[in-house]
């Protein structure tokens, strides 16, 4: 997959592989899901992908440039761009080794079964 760019057109067909449903289907649900995460982006909401990343919107104050041949001072107006930033997760198979996997349960207090408690 070096130097290849993923499209929708493959996301449609991994989905219809996966899940079976049709191509037409497919298509309408990878459709439906990027229409809500760019409505909630546009909203100024952030889209957070667990394992994946998180896409925020930041907000960018008007400020002086210049023009680097020219040297002539320009404004450049405020407006707001998209960040993406990748999970640890996501980091770490990027870059070819796997992370301990987190604990989902938080234990409170000595591991004793009720059994052994009442002995």
């Amino acid at each position: 997959m070096l130097g290849r760019t993923i499209t929708r057109a493959d996301l449609t067909e991994a989905v219809s592989n996966k899940v079976g449903l049709s191509r037409a289907e497919s298509a309408d649900l990878v459709e439906q899901v990027l229409a809500e995460m760019s409505a909630a982006l546009v909203t100024g909401e952030g889209v957070k992908l667990s394992g994946f990343g998180v896409f925020t919107v930041r907000h960018k104050t008007e400020r002086v440039g210049r023009n680097p041949k020219t040297g002539t001072v320009v404004p450049i107006e405020p407006r707001r761009s998209l960040t993406f930033s990748a999970s640890h997760l996501l980091k770490a198979r990027i870059n070819g080794s796997v992370p301990e996997p987190r604990s989902r349960r938080r234990r409170r207090g000595p591991l004793v079964s009720a059994q052994a408690a009442m002995e």
